[in-house]
């Protein structure tokens, strides 16, 4: 064990291949608070100074991959500064550029959920190995924000401008037979086999069938799109994200605005871009609505399964009132009857 935390743990195997593992104590799921991103910038920091390093697996010892960011938490981002704000989004990306910049390949095996940073940890892996059952996403819009670490430069390099459209804008979980067609991930394979599929990936690496380097190249360059091409593409996105999303919900449209500017820099630059954006919606009324709103929706679930755990077995039901709806409810209308 050449780390470990209270969130995350790296070994290193005879063949030098290392594996961090993912296992925030005290918690059922995999989250990023502080202590799990001040833990993995250490635990990448450890695996810069293995001789030899030839490979990273990135896994998780729970059900889930990571959930998300620690909503709780990060909405005190929320109410910093605008330039401190940014600063804070720079660290964060100084992790996934250093994951993505290490010196051998890189895989992430996705055992089950892995959204909004959880994902954007996904994207700075070099491969993706998926189980099955696991689903993936950005669903970051769903509070009035947009992925701030790195999903709008990444997904769109991967999965192409038009898809990753799609999936920041709709937010929605993706199942892994989507991920796949789509390219967001390089194989999908039952939960038990995640991580030995993971390890497979590296060991084609290591035997010269995959190229990492070029796959690397790929996606830091700039995407090239002649003009009329670029205009088609994001004309008609943004005609159907706009229909949806109506005038009161801006983070679809920006998310939008961002990965269209993002695909002609190169990926120092198109961070810069990402940043810029997040932190104008952050500050804005309607992400500190819908997170709220979040928050509140979360409350309302907790405090509901910890009064169904006392709740005594409904057994018998009835019906008081002789109204219209009590009668109809006893007896249903004749018509009612033969439909059914």
């Amino acid at each position: 064990m050449i780390f470990e935390g209270q969130a995350i743990k790296v070994a290193v195997d005879d063949a030098g291949v290392a594996t961090v593992t993912l296992d925030l104590v005290g918690e059922s799921v995999n989250k990023f608070n502080s202590l799990t991103l001040n833990e993995l910038a250490e635990a990448v920091t450890a695996l810069k100074h293995i001789d030899d390093l030839q490979g990273v697996i990135f896994a998780s010892a729970k059900d889930v991959f990571v959930v998300g960011a620690d909503i709780t938490e990060f909405t005190t981002w929320f109410e910093l500064e605008e330039d401190e704000l940014s600063d804070k989004l720079r660290l964060a990306h100084t992790i996934f550029n250093d994951i993505s910049n290490l010196c051998c390949p890189t895989v992430a095996a996705i055992n089950g959920i892995a959204l909004g940073g959880g994902m954007e940890l996904v994207l700075a892996c070099d491969y993706r190995v998926m189980a099955d059952s696991a689903k993936i996403g950005l669903p970051e819009t769903q509070l009035g924000i947009y992925p701030g670490w790195g999903g709008t430069v990444r997904l769109p390099r991967l999965i192409g401008a038009d898809n990753a459209c799609e999936w920041i804008c709709g937010g929605a979980q993706k199942r892994s037979e989507e991920a796949f067609k789509d390219g967001a991930v390089d194989a999908v394979v039952p939960a038990a086999k995640v991580n030995e599929s993971a390890r497979h990936l590296i060991q084609q690496v290591l035997d010269g069938k995959l190229d990492y380097h070029a796959r690397r190249d790929e996606l830091r360059a700039p995407m090239v799109f002649s003009p009329i091409e670029k205009m088609m593409i994001f004309e008609s996105v943004r005609g159907v994200v706009g229909a949806k999303a109506g005038k009161h919900y801006p983070a679809p449209m920006a998310a939008i605005k961002t990965i269209e500017k993002g695909i002609s820099q190169d990926m120092e630059k198109a961070i810069e871009t990402e940043i810029k954006g997040f932190v104008k919606l952050a500050k804005g009324p309607v992400a500190k609505a819908l997170v709220n709103l979040f928050l509140s929706d979360q409350q309302i679930k907790k405090t509901a399964g910890k009064y169904a755990k006392n709740a005594t077995p409904v057994k018998q039901a009835a019906v008081l009132g002789a109204g219209i709806m009590g009668g109809w409810l006893i007896s249903p209308p004749l018509k009612a009857r033969q439909s059914s």
